[in-house]
């Protein structure tokens, strides 16, 4: 998952190959809270990894459940409808977690005790007041630590009187009600509970949802249209004794629309979507009948999806999307390649979600070069009229999931622009390895990949000057110095001698080498191998191998395979002017041999090795000259490198001086 603060998307041309999707976030929360009411043990397959079910599950771990985790399968020991004293006071942080802070809220309201339910504080701006007065004619004690009708909240002990039904309004959030169908059962031993919905309910799906896994728990609900909900006298939770997940239908939507707009015509060009099908519970599979009409090519089964570009421009609609409500937002996006005015109707949902969604994607779609308009309920979007009319943007994501999910599909633009997204971690909300998933079907020009170079002398510190950019940018990171050390350490395993007669078959096997690098640690096949190969034997076999020519000619090309998608920072000492002359952006770090010496001096005394500044000194210029005066790819600056001298920089100096240079030259303003 990015931990960046902004991730540079550059353009992308064009999609196809296999996702398998994430758990739903809506079944996933819904799952654990059932499990933990019930009694008896239930194990959940394919759940969701996320901040939410992660919040959730604290949660349940606070209250006193048993919860075993093994991957995505969890194993719950439910509560059987209690909370035993010693759990009955608790403080709990639920995030920006609505599938967590609303039915928490009312299943812990009809259990009683001492409880604080907060989140962050978008989650203190996000409405809860219909429920805690539906909570309240129930006879329950919830009370508002701060704003009247938000979060935070205080739970006390609860007195139940069900004279009446109870009446909550339908028109703001579906999970109010969902809140509701998921907590009354545990008081509705010996009388039935009726629930009615005032003014249009929302969102009806979610509650299809939530209704088939309390029939999965033993507890039917008979509904009269979408307005009355009974729960009969008697019921109980029981568990299903396992249950599986669904993949989420939502994070479905970016990938049909990626096969809508990315894919090109010809042979087996399609995004095969595994996880979800046709048959899905969720409400938000309907996405497909809208993406259809847009012009996506659809093929479903039980449990998959294959979709591909059919009309192109996509077709602009008009749409009542009352029923896919989240995903709703990615036709917004998609009607950035539709010919005409696309307006997504019934949409007043939007505002009370992790932002206020309808101001948010106008904002940032007029960003690209989009016409918008938007109402109270409804947004229309016309696409740019031309190519020339595209706009590179920095897409701010107001901490929301979705917004950066969906913005990402801009990359596609006929422009070629790139596009940033600013805190790109926030899908971890729902889809933590979402920008992971995106590249591994996306395809870019080779040209269109940006990387940085950083070139300079031994103990420059160009290592951890590398590291830490290709953090801060979230890009992949080359350390070519070590590539020939661990291109002999892999010949010594397969037991070819480093000797000439065998300089084709080294260099045929330095293609098939799996080498990736994280931080300052170095793994070859998947084995961590940073200190193999920094013995003296690891550095005269990259000697020996270093001068064989099919080797170097191969390590060439394997160098231009680390330039992949979103971006690379290379480092060495021909990253800018031989292997990637074409680079935007090449740094020549240097600093002095007295102070490289003196670096290299502490290194060395904190391992306990003994060495002498005059030495280091006089080694290190020596290998400069020697650098420097090297027939094939001498050490030099590239002619359009910019020069930095960190003789007396800190690491972080540095850093914010090579970003500086990388923000100059990227056509969004830095935010």
């Amino acid at each position: 998952m990015f931990s960046t603060a902004f991730l540079d998307l550059p353009p992308l041309a064009s999609a196809q190959g296999s996702i398998t999707l994430p758990g739903s976030k809506s079944i996933s929360n819904r799952v654990l809270l059932l499990a933990a009411l019930c009694e008896g043990v239930t194990t959940i397959h394919d759940l969701l990894d996320s901040d939410d079910t992660r919040v959730m599950l604290a949660a349940l771990r606070q209250l006193g459940c048993t919860i075993e985790q093994s991957g995505a399968t969890v194993q719950i020991t439910g509560l059987g409808g209690r909370i035993a004293p010693q759990n009955a006071q608790a403080d709990l942080f639920l995030g920006n977690a609505g599938t967590a802070m609303r039915p928490l809220t009312a299943a812990l309201s009809v259990l009683g005790g001492d409880f604080q339910l907060r989140g962050i504080p978008r989650m203190h701006e996000r409405p809860i007041g219909d429920l805690v007065d539906a909570l309240r004619q129930l006879g329950c004690d919830v009370r508002y630590l701060g704003n009247e009708g938000y979060p935070p909240l205080h739970i006390g002990q609860a007195h139940i009187a069900i004279d009446a039904p109870i009446r909550v309004r339908g028109d703001v959030s579906s999970q109010f009600l969902t809140a509701l169908l998921l907590a009354l059962p545990l008081v509705a031993q010996t009388q039935a509970i009726v629930i009615e919905v005032v003014g249009e309910l929302i969102s009806k799906p979610y509650i299809e949802i939530t209704l088939q896994l309390l029939a999965r728990f033993g507890v039917r609900v008979q509904r009269d249209g979408w307005q009355r909900f009974t729960i009969a006298a008697g019921a109980r939770y029981t568990s299903p004794g396992t249950i599986h997940v669904e993949a989420d239908a939502s994070s479905a939507s970016y990938f049909i629309a990626l096969g809508a707009i990315a894919t090109r015509d010809g042979g087996e060009n399609h995004i095969h979507i595994q996880g979800v099908g046709a048959d899905s519970i969720q409400g938000d599979i309907r996405f497909v009948e809208a993406a259809t009409a847009m012009g996506a090519k659809v093929e479903s089964g039980p449990n998959w999806l294959k979709v591909s570009r059919g009309s192109w421009p996509l077709k602009a609609i008009d749409l009542d999307c009352n029923h896919i409500p989240d995903a709703a937002m990615t036709l917004a996006v998609m009607a950035l390649y539709a010919e005409g005015t696309t307006t997504l109707r019934n949409i007043a949902s939007w505002r009370v979600k992790e932002t206020d969604r309808i101001a948010a994607m106008a904002c940032e779609l007029r960003k690209l070069g989009a016409t918008v308009v938007e109402g109270e309920d409804f947004i229309s979007v016309t696409a740019p009229a031309s190519k020339s009319d595209w706009k590179a943007a920095s897409i701010h994501t107001y901490d929301d999931h979705r917004v950066a999910m969906c913005f990402s599909l801009a990359v596609f633009n006929p422009a070629g622009l790139p596009v940033r997204i600013e805190d790109p971690k926030c899908v971890a909300k729902t889809f933590p390895d979402y920008f992971e998933a995106l590249f591994s079907l996306a395809k870019a020009d080779s040209a269109a990949i940006p990387v940085l170079c950083v070139d300079g002398p031994t103990a420059s510190g160009k290592g951890t000057l590398a590291t830490v950019l290709a953090e801060r940018l979230g890009y992949h990171l080359l350390d070519s110095g070590s590539l020939y050390r661990i291109t002999g350490l892999a010949a010594t395993r397969r037991g070819i001698a480093i000797e000439p007669a065998n300089a084709q078959a080294l260099a045929d096997m330095v293609g098939g080498l799996h080498i990736h690098f994280e931080g300052m640690t170095v793994f070859l096949d998947g084995e961590d191998v940073t200190q193999a190969i920094r013995t003296e034997e690891a550095g005269m076999n990259a000697s020996r191998i270093a001068a064989l020519p099919p080797v170097r000619i191969a390590m060439t090309a394997f160098q231009h395979s680390f330039a992949q998608l979103p971006g690379l920072v290379a480092d060495g000492r021909d990253m800018g002017t031989v292997i990637f002359p074409e680079a935007p952006l090449k740094v020549f770090l240097t600093a002095s041999a007295q102070k490289r010496a003196e670096r290299r001096h502490k290194q060395l005394i904190s391992k306990g090795i003994a060495a002498t500044l005059d030495s280091l000194r006089a080694d290190l210029e020596e290998r400069d000259a020697r650098d420097m005066n090297r027939s094939v790819a001498p050490l030099k600056p590239a002619q359009d490198a910019q020069l930095l001298d960190n003789s007396d920089l800190t690491v972080e100096q540095s850093v914010e001086l090579v970003l500086g240079w990388w923000q100059g030259k990227q056509p969004f303003q830095h935010t």
